[in-house]
């Protein structure tokens, strides 16, 4: 296996067990591979979501010009209820999980899929 591969894996355990989601695999490998080198720096790979300038920049670069919604309050409410999901007192917030749950609770699959 590759070290996407592996790494694929471990982001659909913490779907499975943390956040008790059963992924779509495919649209999480598309999530995984649209996340680029992030993935694979330490530091880039999770999400701080006690970090506001984080979380906005989650907004900004990934819902409205990945996902190309409008900025409101909803895309923050969004961003907590998945942050919530899957649990703040979890130390890492793995960027591919976040962004496929957003992915998912927006219904913007059809993103990935051109």
């Amino acid at each position: 296996m590759s070290k996407r591969d592996d790494l694929i894996a471990k982001y659909a355990e913490d779907l499975k067990t943390k956040c008790k989601i059963n992924p779509d695999m495919d649209l999480l490998t598309k999530v995984t591979i649209g996340c680029g080198p992030a993935i694979y720096s330490a530091d880039s790979e999770t999400v701080a979501a006690s970090d506001k300038s984080e979380l906005e920049t989650v907004k900004n670069n990934f819902l409205v010009k990945k996902l190309g919604l409008t900025d409101s309050p909803a895309l923050m409410e969004a961003i907590n209820a998945v942050i919530d999901t899957y649990g703040r007192g979890e130390r890492n917030k793995y960027r591919a999980v976040v962004y496929y749950m957003l992915t998912k609770h927006f219904g913007k699959e059809a993103i990935y899929n051109k």
